[in-house]
């Protein structure tokens, strides 16, 4: 039998060794800050599409 090794991996907000219990965060504030990140809007596709309610005739001040 093989004995496979664990892979660490690097969390992805701070770059240190993530944490088994937070993966894949090193820690809970980390994945708080992540999780601040997608509610925020902080990760977004860009789009070509407007957002609903605006107009291409709408014009913006």
């Amino acid at each position: 039998m093989v004995n496979a090794k664990k892979m660490s991996s690097n969390c992805l907000v701070c770059k240190g060794e993530s944490a088994e219990k937070y993966t894949p965060f090193c820690s809970k504030r980390c994945a708080d800050v992540d999780l601040s990140r997608w509610l925020g809007g902080g990760y977004r596709i860009p789009s070509e599409e407007r957002p609903i309610g605006i107009a291409d005739d709408d014009e913006i001040m």
